[in-house]
C-alpha cells in the first residue's frame, strides 16, 4: 500500500470516528405523548401537534425526536413497545418530555387507565429515564376548547392533578400546559379560540371535504401557540437545556 493511499484511508477513518463521536455528544429531546403533541401525516393537514414547531426553537446542538402518536396513553405507548424503542438510544444528557392524559382519562377507550395506573405508568417513565442518566420532564395535558356559558371547563382536572402530584413526589420538573393553555383560551374567548383548532368549512380543504369541527386538535397556528407556551415555561426551569434555546 503506497503512502498516499495510507494517508487517505487514515483521513477517512478519522472522519468516521469524529462523526460518530459528534453524533453521540448531541443532546436529544424525546417527545413522548399523544395526538396533541404528535407530528401528522400530510393527509391530516392542517392538523398539527405542538411538537412539530417545537423542534425549531433550539440551537443546532439539540435534536428533537417526536415519538408522540395519535390515540396513545401511558399504557398503550408502553404496550406497543414504543417506550422500549426509545430506551435503545436514550443516553446520558438527553431529555424526555412526557405528556399523557387525553386518552388515559376516557373510560370508554381501550387505551384508558385508572388514576392508579396512570400514576404508576408516569412514575415508570420517570424512573427508567433516570436509570439511563437522562432527564424526565412531565407535562400536563393541553386544554380542550370546551366552553359552557362562556366559561372554559377543565376537562383534565383529575389526571392533570395526578401529573402534578407525581412531579412533586418524584422531584421531577413539570410544565403545566393545562393551566397555561386554559389561560390562553380564556383570554381569547369562545369565538377567537376557534382560530387555534381544526375548524374547517366543507370544501375548504381537500383532506376534509365535509368540513370538520375539532376542539381537541390544533391547526398550524394553534400548534405554534401551544409550543410557545411550553417553551416559555421551559425557560423558567433550572436545567441545562435552557442554554440551548434559540432558533436553528
Amino acid at each position: 500500500m503506497n503512502k498516499n493511499l495510507k494517508i487517505l484511508l487514515l483521513s477517512i477513518l478519522t472522519f468516521v470516528l469524529f462523526s460518530a463521536y459528534k453524533q453521540d455528544q448531541t443532546i436529544t429531546i424525546y417527545l413522548v405523548g399523544d395526538s396533541t403533541m404528535a407530528d401528522k401525516d400530510s393527509t391530516k393537514y392542517p392538523e398539527n401537534g405542538w411538537g412539530t414547531p417545537f423542534k425549531w426553537f433550539f440551537s443546532k446542538d439539540i435534536k428533537v425526536e417526536n415519538h408522540a402518536k395519535n390515540g396513545k396513553s401511558t399504557k398503550s405507548f408502553l404496550n406497543e413497545g414504543r417506550w422500549n424503542k426509545i430506551k435503545e438510544t436514550l443516553k446520558e444528557g438527553d431529555y424526555v418530555f412526557i405528556q399523557f392524559g387525553h386518552n388515559d382519562e376516557i373510560p370508554t377507550k381501550k387505551s384508558a387507565t385508572t388514576p392508579e395506573e396512570f400514576e404508576t405508568n408516569l412514575t415508570l417513565y420517570i424512573n427508567e429515564t433516570r436509570q439511563l442518566k437522562a432527564t424526565p420532564i412531565l407535562l400536563t395535558s393541553v386544554a380542550r376548547r370546551s366552553f359552557e356559558n362562556n366559561l372554559l371547563i377543565d376537562t383534565h382536572k383529575e389526571y392533570a392533578n395526578i401529573t402534578r402530584e407525581v412531579a412533586k413526589a418524584t422531584n421531577t420538573s413539570i410544565i403545566d400546559v393545562t393551566t397555561s393553555s386554559m389561560q390562553l383560551l380564556n383570554q381569547l374567548g369562545p369565538e377567537r379560540s376557534k382560530d387555534l383548532f381544526l375548524h374547517l368549512e366543507p370544501l375548504q380543504n381537500p383532506n376534509y371535504p365535509k368540513g370538520v369541527v375539532d376542539n381537541t386538535h390544533f391547526n398550524e397556528f394553534g400548534a405554534r401557540r401551544i409550543a410557545e407556551l411550553v417553551l416559555n415555561e421551559l425557560k423558567t426551569l433550572d436545567i441545562p437545556l435552557t442554554d440551548f434555546i434559540g432558533y436553528k
